[in-house]
């Protein structure tokens, strides 16, 4: 029978635990610039640009006024 590989468990939750305060620490950033607005407008990725337009497709600019 295989045993259990403890050190790639461990790297994954290494990984699992940077990335998720990577993703804090870009949040916070984003509150303290002012962006972070509209929580529920980006995407998990915290890309929100990609999700609004499609590739190739003319991004409309913002009515004035």
């Amino acid at each position: 029978m295989a045993t259990p590989n403890y050190g790639y468990e461990k790297r994954q939750k290494e990984l699992a635990k940077k990335k998720k305060k990577e993703e804090k620490l870009k949040t916070k950033a984003q509150r303290k610039t002012g962006e972070g607005e509209g929580e529920g407008a980006a995407d998990e990725d915290g890309d929100a640009s990609e999700q609004a337009t499609e590739p190739g497709a003319t991004p409309t600019p913002p009515a004035a006024g």
